[in-house]
This record gives structure tokens, sequence and C-alpha cells, in this order.
């Protein structure tokens, strides 16, 4: 059995008997005005995090979700899109896809404003997905990209890419890892479902995203996730995983290349109000901006002594330099 028929009968199993503990996010399950969830929603919550952020999510936007599980972001999604057809849900396991349909009759009935109809869920794999070129305004995946090995990751995120308008976003969490995993965690087909032993670094993760053509990209949280431990895995050391949310956006490739933001922080604190970099970047005296890898490195080249840059944070809402 290969590592993506592996992957999909966990999650038919899944679909048939929710699983509570399968993942396990630090998020708190988002309930806003007049938006509640279901508690088979809930239960059936097979992410890493969240990839439901309302400044995405202006304006009415096309959104489109891969990997349905319970259906529970969907719904979140259609709380900022309530039009027929405005979320597309995605998935590979027609059991998961059955389980969301009965989900939303669930949900129908505990939300007077939501509609089944409002979701369009389709048969399809994040590598072939059945959507349009330039349709989609936010495009989203929860704890299932790290699942790909390399080939497959470049397709899957060629894919978002593709189906993306001009300046669209695809949000994701996924669990990332910064230690060095041995063959045999690699090749559990099992771990990799359970979106242990694919995670990757997060700066090999940046660069399959710009390496697609995304312009900008914005880490927006680092947490905590998971212990691989020397008793009962087969590592010689304990393998510490995190979950990160990050958004890329289909923004035009700087001519110096792409902008990443993982919350660094400049500040000028000269005897002028401001600061010109004469780059396009203005520092007003002791007003922290928020800077992209690259302008941070830029700014740390002048060489002055009144202007501070702050290590990554791996935490960035916005309000950038770029």
């Amino acid at each position: 059995m290969s590592y993506l028929n592996a992957t999909e009968a966990l999650y038919k199993e899944a679909a048939l008997t929710p699983d509570v503990g399968l993942c396990c996010t630090t998020n708190p399950i988002w309930e806003l005005p007049g938006l509640k969830i279901p508690k088979i929603m809930q239960e059936m919550n097979y992410g890493c995090g969240s990839t439901v952020h309302a400044r995405d999510l202006t304006n009415n936007p096309k959104i489109l979700y891969v990997g349905v599980g319970g259906g529970m972001e969907l719904l979140q999604f259609s709380y900022f899109s309530r039009q027929k057809g405005g979320v597309i849900g995605v998935d590979v396991v027609d059991e998961m896809l059955e389980a969301s349909r009965k989900n939303f009759k669930e949900a129908e009935a505990q939300n007077d404003w939501f509609k089944s109809e409002f979701v369009d869920l389709k048969k399809g794999d994040a590598l072939n997905l059945p959507v349009e070129d330039n349709s989609i305004d936010v495009a989203a995946q929860n704890c299932l990209f790290n699942i790909f090995k390399a080939e497959d990751l470049k397709k899957a995120i060629a894919e978002m890419y593709r189906v993306l308008k001009p300046h669209g976003r695809l949000v994701m969490s996924d669990p990332t890892c910064e230690q060095p995993m041995n063959d045999t965690l690699r090749n559990d087909d099992r771990l990799r479902a359970l979106c242990l032993s694919g995670s990757i670094p997060i700066k090999d993760y940046i660069k399959m995203l710009t390496d697609a053509g995304f312009g900008t990209i914005e880490i927006r949280a680092r947490k905590p996730y998971r212990i691989l431990d020397t008793k009962h895995y087969d590592t010689d050391e304990n393998i510490y995983i995190e979950s990160i949310e990050v958004a890329a956006i289909k923004d035009p490739m700087p001519a110096d290349g792409p902008c990443v933001f993982t919350g660094k922080a400049a500040i000028y604190f000269g005897e002028d109000e401001y600061l010109d970099d004469k780059a396009g970047h203005i520092l007003l005296k002791n007003q922290p901006i928020a800077v992209c890898d690259k302008t941070a490195a830029n700014l740390a080249a002048l060489g002055r002594e009144d202007i501070f840059i702050s290590e990554s944070t791996f935490h960035y809402d916005g309000g950038g330099c770029c």
C-alpha cells in the first residue's frame, strides 16, 4: 500500500468512526456571533491549527478548502461567504464527503443563516483539483500538505497556485520539524498519514512556496505540536514537532526575491523624525514597523547604530513594509 493509499484508509476510518485524538489543535474553536459549531464537527476537527482568518475573508470571497474533515472549517468559511457555492470543499475520501454532508444538516438546524448549498463538495484530490484556473480568492488546507512526499508536495502547491486569482491567498496549517528524521520514520506510511513523519523544516516549506511563484509569505503562528519519543518510536532522540500557520500570497515575484515575513520588526530611534531607507520604506522615530526578512537584512546592512531589528517571532499579522 502506498503512503497515499494509507492516508485514504486512515481518513475513511476517521470518517466512519470519529477519532477525537487524531489531531490535536491548540486553537480555540471559533464561535462568532450567530455561529454555532455542532459537536460532531468539533470531534472531527482533524487539523493542527486554524486557516480561518477574518482579514482574509472580506467582500464575499470565493473559497477553496482541500481535505474537508468533518466540515468545521467549511462552516466557518461559509460564515464569511454566504452565497450558493461560495465555498468549495474537495476530498478524495467518499466517506468523509458523506460525513460532511450529514454534518451540514446538523449545522443548518443550529444556525439560522447557514444553508448546505453554501458549500459545494467535490470529489477530487490535491494533486488534480477539480477547479478552474484563477477562480479562487482564498484557498486553504489544514494538516494535509505535510503528508505528501517532495514531488507530490510540489504538485499540490502548484495546483493551489493555479486556481488562485492574482493576489489570492493560500492559507495553511501544517506540522513542521527542524530536526532530522531517520528513513524508518520517514518511510512509515501510517506515521506520515498521521501528520507526523512528513514534517519538514520551515525554511524548506517556504522555499517550496516561493519556488511555485508565491511572491509574499507570512508566518502567522508557530506552536508546539507533538513529540516523537525514544520509547514509542524508532528514534535515538526525542523529536520535537511544531505546527505553523502560513499564508502564501500570489503576488508578483519581486526582482530581488520574495518577501518572507517571519515576525521581525525594525525600530528607528535616531535624531530625525523619520528615516527613509531609499528603498521604499519610511521608519518613523520610535515606531516599530513589521519588516520582511529581506528588508531586515537590507536595513542591517546600512550599518547604523540607530536602527534596532528584532529576531523572528514567527508571528505576523499584517501592516508590514511591503
